[in-house]
């Protein structure tokens, strides 16, 4: 457990620093250039990742509690709304951007809160809540560092959106039925 907590601390503090202390990371670049800077973070990211793949894997699952049966359903839900989110945040013009200022750390966090519901085990207590608290704190130091949100102006039109939403509920359905069993070890459906 101890290297899953530091794998999801490692991951936290590497992704906020830029917004948090924006102000150390242009002094780091200044310093040692933005090359270096990038690869350090690449390589922070890559051991955060093996943590915690190494620390999930080496976990036995703890009950901490007991989730309902009936959140199932609902935690099925919240991933469709969660790949929605996802696929409006790498499509420039959807509306979801015009009502939602960080699609992808939202989509990151109702991903962590549906997993909550189903999944009662310290450590998914600990990747889930702790990537669920790292990505309101994103959301929170992005808003305080760069002020007031300018709404994008670029929105698609219905087509081309309608095709965004499509290929996310697609790969919605491939990784909730095909590939969550080899991801996650345990199957969905």
């Amino acid at each position: 457990m101890i290297l899953l907590t530091f794998g999801v601390l490692l991951w936290s503090i590497a992704h906020l620093i830029p917004s948090a202390a924006p102000q150390k990371r242009s002094q780091w670049i200044e310093q040692h250039g933005e090359s270096k800077y990038k690869g350090l973070f690449a390589l922070t990211i890559l051991a955060s990742l093996l943590f915690i793949v190494f620390g999930w894997r080496s976990t036995l699952p703890e009950i901490w509690y007991i989730p309902s049966v009936g959140l199932r359903h609902v935690t099925m839900l919240l991933m469709m709304v969660s790949f929605i989110l996802l696929g409006a945040s790498q499509s420039k013009g959807t509306r979801i951007k015009q009502w939602i200022r960080h699609p992808q750390l939202t989509a990151v966090a109702i991903w962590a809160f549906a997993h909550l519901l189903s999944n009662g085990e310290a450590r998914s207590v600990i990747l889930f809540g702790g990537l669920l608290i790292w990505a309101e704190l994103s959301i929170i130091f992005i808003n305080k560092r760069d002020g007031k949100w300018d709404k994008p102006t670029l929105i698609y039109s219905w087509p081309r959106e309608a095709l965004t939403l499509v290929i996310s509920l697609v790969l919605y359905a491939i990784v909730a039925v095909f590939l969550h069993k080899y991801i996650a070890g345990l199957p969905i459906v």
